[in-house]
């Protein structure tokens, strides 16, 4: 039998395998898609060598990610060769970033779609199965395309991803009759933990930042939108919600209520079958304390802060149009310890920003040591296209750029590893994730999704989606290793 003799015939369905590179936000970006796709007929696949359509959802975030992207692209226009495949299509933050010049520069892939397409793509990829060509969108600057406060959804006419979309006529992925509208969403994947986008878009205007470009201005999604999609996750065994957005401490100020966070989290670890509720994302000049008790605090709400510090000098903060130092973060870690003293905390900084001296290098070095972070995720500065920060002087070579990173990533490991040995002794509620031959594999509340390191169990038994108690005996780098106690939330 040929490749050509496995293609579906006038009446088959059509098949789709979706890649998904880069951040959690994309991951609810294409099990929207999924819905939509699955909704209008097309039949899911895992592997794309038994696709008739591969679907590339890209990360457009730095130039590590765009590269990864245009590698799966070509990884799978190369199963076009003979194999089942038929059309490559690329998806997602980089194809809307860069759209037409992405289609010029990789010819490889049969179409660019921006997100203005996502709510057709059922007939997008359908034409572009049948050889039509599709002409890739021409990139804007999508804050433009809404206005920031107050948003009315009912009159932008611009596709919003990971939206809280609904399907009035079916339940997606259940094969059940309609009861009322459901969120057309897919699950890709299983598992206990899933992400909940709260919205989309960011209005701040870091220098270094391209984001906003791209994904437009800050755009919340209604509370009821996000109760009921959290509502159809746990139908589907999510046992935590891992709230996802370019900046969650906005999240209502576009509907006029900056604290609807607070309001919504209680609600969301009200819902049967959720036990975790996990914020991400946390911008610490707009962590108020309202907040911050609400995440330490409320039963359900796992106190876990993601804040993104990007640096600790006062001087590098204000060339990245943020705000800080090291006295305001290290008295926002004191209030969050002061209500929840077992806190998860991590960050991500930025090494080499131009015009970084020693000196605020030196000073970003102190404030991890103090800090006394879970885990810092370090990167080193690269110009991004279009981004204030690319015309600044005072760029440092990339050698020094590669040193500097190199020096604070040792750094970090190493505190890394002695917070993590801190928590010896420390009684954890972990979250299993995974059961194999070589053990239990979960994560405890400090630990968010694939960036914070895991919790092994010893000598348990437990299954997949458990919650089970323990107690650490021993660390290796941001990794515990715990001895359960017998006392499990739920078997």
């Amino acid at each position: 039998m040929t490749a050509a003799d496995t293609r579906p015939g006038p009446t088959s369905p059509l098949s789709v395998a979706l890649l998904t590179l880069g951040c959690a936000r994309n991951d609810v970006d294409s099990e929207e898609l999924a819905g939509r796709l699955e909704a209008d007929g097309f039949l899911l696949v895992d592997d794309p060598a038994e696709a008739d359509t591969v679907v590339v959802n890209t990360c457009g975030f730095v130039e590590s990610a765009k590269k990864d992207s245009v590698d799966t692209l070509l990884e799978a226009a190369d199963l076009k060769d003979g194999g089942r495949p038929q059309a490559v299509v690329a998806v997602g933050c980089m194809a809307e970033r860069y759209g037409k010049e992405l289609a010029d520069s990789l010819p490889e892939a049969d179409a660019v779609l921006g997100f203005d397409d996502y709510p057709d793509i059922a007939a997008r990829l359908r034409s572009i199965v049948a050889g039509e060509a599709h002409h890739p969108h021409t990139p804007q600057d999508r804050r433009r395309l809404l206005p920031i406060s107050p948003v009315d959804r009912a009159a932008a006419d611009v596709s919003l991803p990971g939206h809280g979309l609904t399907d009035p006529a079916s339940e997606i992925g259940t094969g059940a009759p309609a009861t009322g509208p459901r969120t057309v969403r897919r699950r890709l994947e299983g598992g206990p933990t899933a992400p909940l986008k709260l919205a989309s878009g960011c209005d701040r205007r870091c220098s270094f930042c391209a984001i906003p470009a791209f994904r437009g201005s800050f755009v919340s999604r209604r509370p009821s939108d996000v109760l009921a999609e959290a509502q159809w996750l746990a139908t589907q065994g999510v046992r935590e919600l891992f709230l996802v957005s370019e900046n969650s401490t906005s999240y209502g100020k576009d509907l006029g209520d900056l604290r609807l966070l607070e309001t919504l989290l209680p609600e969301l670890a009200a819902i049967d079958g959720v036990d975790r509720v996990r914020v991400s994302y946390l911008q610490p000049a707009e962590t108020r304390p309202g907040l911050v008790r609400a995440i330490a605090a409320t039963p359900g709400v796992t106190p876990y802060f993601d804040l993104s510090f990007q640096h600790a000098s006062a001087a590098v903060l204000r060339r990245m149009r943020r705000f800080g130092d090291p006295d305001s973060f290290l008295g926002l870690l004191e209030q969050v310890r002061g209500h929840a003293p077992q806190a998860g905390v991590r960050c991500n900084v930025i090494v080499g920003f131009p015009g970084e001296t020693e000196a605020d290098l030196q000073t970003l070095c102190d404030f991890l040591v103090a800090a006394r972070l879970d885990v810092t995720g370090v990167f080193g500065y690269s110009d991004e296209d279009g981004t204030e920060a690319a015309t600044y002087d005072g760029k440092l070579d990339d050698d020094e750029v590669r040193a500097r990173t190199e020096h604070v990533t040792a750094l970090v490991e190493e505190l890394t590893a002695q917070r993590a040995r801190e928590r010896i002794g420390e009684r954890v509620e972990v979250l299993v994730e995974s059961v194999t031959e070589d053990g239990v594999e979960g994560r405890a509340a400090h630990q968010g999704p694939e960036v914070d390191g895991s919790t092994y169990l010893l000598d348990s038994e437990a299954s997949v989606g458990d919650l089970v108690t323990a107690v650490v005996v021993d660390a290796e780098g941001a990794d515990l290793y715990a001895d359960p106690t017998g006392e499990e939330a739920r078997a």
